[in-house]
């Protein structure tokens, strides 16, 4: 069975005001997802899962169905605020999604085996879905060792303003813990941080960080979303923009060491859309690989 790729599109994208994975940033009005689509099927991945919110449901089937036909080998899952663990209640005014970890949760009734979760609005490279095709093909549902494609930090900047990251550390090839740091940009001699406590520092240009590009076995990474998603909302379930983050996951887990995470690197670089001034970057990006010869100049 072919690895099933999940893309996580359900995201509001409240810094670049508007949602962000249906702009269009190719020749043809190409979204960023094509450009995954096209490198993932080319890597050898199957079914394509969408994590979406209904309220955008019908332009983005609208989209996909022009584009790949109602034949296409997609499926769609969606992630709606009041979509929660049982005994729970959303409070009122939350009208944020939960987070990553609660997409991929949502997915889980799409999910067969081993899959890939990657961002909708991020760009990974040919090289990042090729290694997780490979470990994927390898990997048993069941498996406790899970991959993580890791991309240095001075290539996931922004220049238009600050961003957050998943710091890794990483110890004999294997993920030892992730860090979120937020509010991370370059100054004039590093690249700082500043934490919502107040807390500021610098990081290693090369330090490796998490842009949510991983490969899971389902049977053993659901039961941990289901288990610490009831933990969460015990702890944060009344907070109104608080989120389920899904490298928060992965580090209980490395906690608990009930799972381990091997990490791989593609060489790739990577690019995404934070900001509306982003935009125009990845245009220019993706014009400069279309130039290179790695897409067409039209991908339909």
């Amino acid at each position: 069975m072919k690895p099933t790729l999940c893309i996580l599109a359900a995201g509001i994208g409240s810094r670049f005001g508007g949602f962000k994975q249906i702009e269009p940033v190719g020749p043809h009005g190409e979204l960023l997802i094509d450009y995954s689509i096209y490198d993932a099927r080319k890597a050898g991945f199957g079914r394509i899962v969408f994590v979406i919110l209904k309220k955008i449901e019908s332009d983005f089937k609208e989209y996909m169905e022009a584009q790949y036909g109602r034949e296409a080998d997609f499926a769609y899952a969606y992630q709606e605020v009041e979509v929660i663990s049982s005994g729970f209640s959303v409070p009122v005014g939350r009208s944020k999604p939960w987070g990553t970890g609660h997409a991929v949760l949502a997915a889980k009734k799409t999910i067969g085996g081993p899959f890939a979760v990657i961002n909708a609005d991020d760009y990974y490279g040919p090289g990042s879905f090729a290694v997780l095709c490979n470990a994927l093909s390898a990997m048993r549902p069941d498996a406790t060792e899970f991959v993580m494609v890791g991309f240095e930090l001075e290539k996931t900047l922004s220049e238009h303003g600050a961003v957050a990251r998943g710091v890794c550390a990483v110890k004999n090839g294997y993920l030892a813990s992730i860090v979120e740091r937020e509010k991370i940009k370059r100054t004039e001699k590093t690249i700082a941080f500043e934490t919502k406590t107040g807390e500021r520092g610098d990081l290693d240009p090369h330090t490796p960080v998490s842009m949510n590009c991983w490969g899971f076995a389902p049977q053993t990474l659901y039961p941990m979303l289901e288990n610490d998603f009831s933990e969460f909302l015990k702890r944060s379930g009344n907070e109104l923009k608080t989120e389920f983050y899904l490298p928060s996951v992965v580090n209980n887990g490395l906690a608990r060491k009930s799972i381990s995470v091997k990490m791989l690197y593609s060489g790739e670089q990577w690019f995404g859309m934070t900001y509306r001034e982003d935009c125009q970057v990845v245009r220019e990006y993706l014009k400069k690989k279309i130039g290179e010869g790695a897409y067409p100049y039209g991908l339909f």
